[in-house]
This record gives structure tokens, sequence and C-alpha cells, in this order.
């Protein structure tokens, strides 16, 4: 973490999103098979090309997207998705800057093809940074910026010569400027009694590694010509009744018959309407709630909308969980119960993989969560896969979903051409996750230099859920935090300040939450704390970098944390759940120490210590089943 740092979020809990306008075209409803879509996976080994120009310009020079890519050259083999940074032996493709290309022919069901009233819609899950799409030569779609889906439609193209493969060729480059979500700075040294000709670096101003390349998943997916566009969901409750308001958006056609009906987990229909937005009454109500608050955590109801003309008919299904949320002067409210987060921060990262979607590690990652007994996490710092967050809605796993606006440092960063960027990615980011029970906040910065700017960036993101807004210690305390409803602090004493010295923590957090708390009157939520620690060092007295150092930082912070937490303190999130990689420096040794967990997932001591801390905090907060009760062996 950046030295020093403090963080503030904005919270705004908005009533009713359905005078909202979304400036982007059309939903991102995530692809889901039905009666009436079909979905194709093209997840496995693409041909891959790194261009190696000087200018990084070759491909496009030459047109490489117009014929096979192993005719431009020489192509290795590519697993999708993944980051290709980890996959060779070469250490120049393990720190390349610039263009890359994927390429993969894939056979169209003829089905698909031959039915004029079909749409073929391409999907790419998030590619780093900027990618730009061909089909069989021809441009589809560019995407500015990772972490999240863009799509186009292939129909008309795959129709020209149903006998031929379809020619998939996707360019990314993960070059960072001072105007991309995150920035950053390319330098070129020319000094050629130091550097080779063209020698350059990329400069980041995060602690992660810059991992590049596919990252999720790639698909074609079907919809009939008269489709179910988007649907947006807001809910409350009163005594027992469930009140879903929803909205739903149908493309194609100037009218169509819908037919809304939402339905338990049995399948059993408990409520149905035949209008395109109203409000849908669930008599006993089964509410949406967090892991360890409740004894039925994650319950969904399935919303199925099914729309049809006398020609087309489409249904699609959405996961809906009932739910409020609601912030006091001193209390984070879930379905009018406080509650208190003790979770995790983490980054989508692993061996060989980079920050490619693994099944396996996600859940791996989660049995750890519900191990440890934490009921959130935060998406540091970036928006993560959709299918995480579908996990954390079946599982009552809270979020905190954060853009990828972390490391904005640079004054540069602040002018009209970044913010008009940084607001497409939270339409984009909000248009996404809207309907996700386990988002209650929305994250638009991680510790960036907001005293160089104004606050700006909340009035384009009237959505559903509460706004999250993150600035920097100083702006913050001058203008920032009188508008905010949560504070939200990362502090790192005793490592990043007085090294060593554990003995300041409890003077120095006291006085934090106190100083804070005193002046704007608001809950504090802990976002980072945390030390590294190599696993198997070992050294009494505890000496930093040691797993014994960990271990009586948290301790310490936990001793001060138990006396807030009865006033305004909301909640506590350790940085970080499990080792990660970062870019080479003197101070990293083979990436950042701070996880509980090592990056293979093995529990380094600290993670008993929280495990025992959480299951102890959700036993005196939370309503449990028997058998999840606070472990004897604890």
């Amino acid at each position: 973490k950046l030295r020093g740092s403090f963080a503030v979020l904005r919270v705004l809990w908005l009533l009713s999103v359905f005078g909202t306008v979304l400036p982007l075209d059309g939903g991102m409803l995530f692809p889901r098979e039905s009666s009436s879509r079909e979905v194709k996976e093209l997840n496995g080994l693409w041909d891959f090309r790194a261009d190696g120009s000087p200018n990084r310009n070759e491909g496009f020079e030459k047109a490489w997207y117009k014929r096979r890519l192993a005719e431009t050259g020489p192509v290795i083999e590519m697993p999708v998705p993944a980051s290709y940074n980890d996959i060779t032996q070469d250490p120049t493709l393990r720190d390349f800057i610039g263009w890359v290309w994927y390429e993969r022919e894939v056979f169209v069901p003829a089905r698909w093809i031959s039915d004029e009233g079909t749409r073929v819609i391409l999907r790419v899950g998030s590619a780093h940074y900027y990618s730009i799409v061909w089909v069989n030569g021809e441009k589809v779609t560019e995407h500015e910026g990772g972490h999240l889906p863009f799509e186009a439609e292939i129909s008309s193209l795959i129709r020209r010569d149903p006998t031929k493969p379809c020619r998939i060729t996707i360019a990314v480059n993960n070059t960072l400027t001072l105007e991309t979500l995150p920035p950053g700075t390319i330098q070129y040294m020319n000094d050629r009694t130091r550097y080779p000709d063209g020698f350059f670096v990329q400069n980041i101003y995060f602690d992660f590694f810059n991992y590049a390349g596919i990252h999720r998943p790639v698909l074609l997916y079907t919809t009939p010509k008269v489709y179910v566009d988007d649907i947006i969901v807001e809910t409350n409750f009163m005594d027992d009744t469930g009140l879903v308001r929803y909205k739903v958006s149908v493309q194609g056609a100037a009218t169509a018959t819908l037919k809304v009906t939402l339905m338990d987990k049995d399948g059993h229909c408990v409520a149905s309407s035949n209008t395109p937005s109203g409000v849908l009454k669930v008599v006993d109500v089964k509410l949406w709630w967090p892991y360890l608050m409740h004894e039925n955590p994650g319950y969904l109801y399935s919303m199925e909308v099914r729309q049809h003309t006398s020609t087309y008919e489409d249904v699609y299904t959405l996961p809906v969980g009932i739910r409020t949320v609601n912030v006091t002067k001193t209390q984070f409210l879930v379905n009018n119960k406080p509650f208190y987060f003790h979770g995790v921060n983490k980054h989508e990262d692993s061996d060989i993989r980079g920050k490619g979607l693994d099944w396996a590690l996600i859940v791996k990652d989660f049995n750890l969560i519900k191990w440890l007994g934490a009921n959130s996490f935060r998406t540091s710092h970036y928006p993560y896969a959709e299918e995480i967050l579908q996990m954390c809605d079946r599982h009552g796993i809270v979020v905190i979903d954060e853009c990828p606006g972390v490391g904005i440092k640079d004054i540069r960063s602040f002018g009209n051409s970044s913010l008009s960027h940084h607001l497409v990615v939270m339409d984009e980011l909000v248009r996404r996750d809207k309907n996700h029970p386990s988002v209650v906040m929305w994250s638009v910065a991680n510790e960036p230099a907001s005293e160089m700017t104004l606050i700006k960036h909340t009035k384009a993101l009237d959505h559903t859920r509460p706004v999250t807004y993150i600035t920097d210690s100083n702006y913050a305390r001058d203008k920032g935090a009188p508008f905010v409803d949560v504070v939200c602090v990362n502090s790192y004493f005793s490592w990043y300040h007085d090294p060593g010295h554990l003995e300041v923590i409890p003077i120095q957090l006291n006085a934090q939450f106190e100083n804070w708390y005193g002046k704007y009157k608001k809950p504090i939520i802990q976002s980072e704390y945390g030390a590294d620690a190599l696993p198997g060092l070992h050294m009494d007295p505890p000496m930093m970098f040691t797993e014994e150092y960990q271990n009586a930082l948290l301790q310490s912070y936990h001793d001060v944390f138990d006396q807030k937490r009865k006033q305004y303190v909301i909640g506590e999130l350790i940085w970080n759940f499990a080792d990660f990689m970062t870019a080479q420096a003197i101070h990293r040794v083979v990436g950042n120490k701070k996880g509980i967990f090592t990056r293979q997932r093995q529990p380094k001591a600290a993670a008993f210590i929280l495990r025992k801390r959480y299951w102890r905090l959700a036993n005196e907060t939370g309503r449990l089943p028997p058998w999840t009760k606070y472990p004897c062996s604890l």
C-alpha cells in the first residue's frame, strides 16, 4: 500500500433509480441460457503474438487482422482466460508493454446462421486495457479500460459466408497513460551510455503487478431479434411483505407483451405482473441476509422475464435478493439490523494465471473466506469478475465494489478527459453490477490525490446501490468528509509509520478514530491495515517481516477496534487476504507479503488470529445455526 495513505468513502442511499438515464447504449445482462438463448464458450487455447516492433504498431501497419495470425509471423498457444505474463519462460513477455494479438477460429452452429431471427453476440468478459475486435477481418468493436465486459452483435458478418469458420481477432494493449484507469506514464530512456535504443519503462502508481491479456471468458451467445435488453430492480420490505420494484427494457420492437414472474427457491410463483415496470409484493418474504448474520444467508428469488411478439419470444431469468441498506451516524444497517464488516481486501491474483478467471481458485477462496468467518470484502482495486459477485450473492458475502481508480496521483489525471473516462467506467460498472444484492457500496477510487479536484463524480451515479466516494485525507478533512456518510480509513501504523514500534498503535489508532468521528460524527470502517510477513520467518521479540510481528500488529489494532466498535466503528478489512504479485522493487520480495494466506492459499499464523476473532464477532452480532457456532477448537 502507498505510504501514509488514508481514504474516505462516500455512501449515498438513493431511494429510486427509475428517473435515471444510463448514458451507454443498451443493458449488460450476464449471458444466461434459457429456452430462447444459447451460450457458446470460446475459452481454451488461442493463437497469440506480441507485437515486438519498436513502435508496437506493426500489426496495424501490416493489417494482421485481415488474414490468419499465423500467416503474419510466428505465433504461440495462449490460454484464455489468463494473463499472458507468466505463461512462458520469456522475461520480455512477462514485462511486455504494448499490443498483443489473439486469434481463434470457431464454427458457429448452423441453426444460428440459418435463422435470420437470431442475434449472435460476441462478448469479452474483460481484457487489459484497450481492446479492438475483428471478425473475419472486419472491425466490430473497441473498448477502453480493463476489468469490465464489452460485446458486439456479429450476426450479419457470420452470415455472409456460412461455409467458413468465424475468425475472431482481438488486439489488446496494456499501456497506461495519465488518462487511463488506472493511470500510468511511459518513460523513454534516451541516454545511450546506459540504455539500449528504444528502451522505455511503464511507470505505475499502484502496488500490484500490471497483468495483461484476456482475463475473463470470451463467449458467443444468442437472443431473438426482439429481446430483453436490461432489467433494473430495487428492493424493500414492510413487515413481512417484500417489495421488488422493477423496470424491463425490450429492444427490437416498439411494443411487446411481457410476463414477469418472481419465484422462490423451490420454483413456486410468489408474485407476477404483465407490465414493463411496477412493484411486485412478496408475502412472507425471505430476506437476503449476509453470511453469519442469519441462519439462512444469501436467499435468492428468481425473476423470470418473458416477452413475446407475434414472431419472437425471449426468456431471461435474473436472481433477486430482497434486502435494504441504510446508514446512521453510528451504524451500517442491512435489513434495519446493525451490520459489522469483518472481512478482507482481496486481489484477483494467482500463480501462472495472473488475473485470469480460475474457478478452482474462486471456490477455494470462498471456502477460506467462510472458514475465516469473514462476511465481506472490497474488490480492491478494480471490478472483479461477474462470476465472483454471483458467488457472493449466493453465499451472502457483502461486497464494496471498486472501480479501477487506483494510483491517481498526478494533476494531469484530473482533467476533463480523465473525468469523462472515469464517469464512463463508473457507468459501465453500475450497469453491470446494479442488481447484485451482495453489492452494498460503490467505490469511486482508492487513495487518489483528491485535493487536486472537486467532488464531481457522484452526479451521474444515480442508481440502486449506495455510492462510495474515496478521497485523500487532506482533501477529506478540508472539503470531502462533510458530504460523506461513512468514513473509511487506510492506515499502516508501525509499518509505513514508525516501523517496528508496535507500542504506538494504541495511541495513534485511537487518535485517528477520535479525530475523524469527533469532527464529522460519521461511522468509520478501517478499510485497510496490516503488515508484511514472510511465511516461516520467526523471531521473538517480534521483528518486522516475521509472522510474530504480523500477529502482534493485528492484535494491537484489534484491541482498539473492540473499544470503538461499540461506539461508531462499523468494520475492519484486513490488508490482505493473500500475498500477491507486484512489480519488481527493492521493498518487495517477489510480491506483497501482507496476506494472511500465502499466494498458494496456505495460512500464516495471522490467519488463525483473524479466524478466532471473526468467529467471535459473528457470534456476538449474528444469529447463527448451531452447526456454525464459534468452533470449540478455537
